[in-house]
């Protein structure tokens, strides 16, 4: 079994449809999906989830936008899997994102930037424990 990390397709992604591109993207690149769903996160759950923001001023923001509409979280496998997925989901803000990366070809903003994954194996764990049970999870 390959390094998980965990995967968001934001709001803005999933209201121009925009989710089969971007899985394909993931696929591509090699990485294996483990679980995935669309789910529409309560204020509650999005607090929950980005509490480690709780006292950064984009915080409200950020909450906000994240329960504006569906996403989709995923659980993606592969050797080095959290690096090769934040390289494949390329630069926060779009306008610095590189060529052939998913911010760059579907993000809008910083904010509304496509896609979430996680940024170290700490995190992944809590990451994808928060939004998949291990009876999710496909071996």
């Amino acid at each position: 079994m390959g390094e998980l990390t965990f995967s968001i397709i934001k709001p803005d992604a999933v209201a121009n449809n925009k989710i089969g591109d971007i899985l394909k993207m993931i696929s591509d690149s090699g990485l294996t999906i483990k679980a995935t769903k669309m789910i529409q996160m309560t204020k509650v759950q999005a607090e929950g989830f980005y509490a480690v923001h709780k006292e950064r001023p984009f915080f409200g923001e950020l909450v906000e936008y994240m329960i504006s509409g569906p996403c989709v979280v995923s659980v993606l496998e592969g050797d080095n899997a959290i690096k090769r997925y934040r390289d494949l989901m390329g630069a926060t803000n779009p306008a610095e994102a590189a060529e052939g990366t998913i911010r760059k070809a579907f993000g809008a903003s910083i904010e509304a930037n496509a896609s979430h994954g996680s940024d170290g194996p700490d995190t992944a764990k809590v990451e994808v424990s928060y939004f998949f049970s291990s009876l999710e999870l496909v071996n």
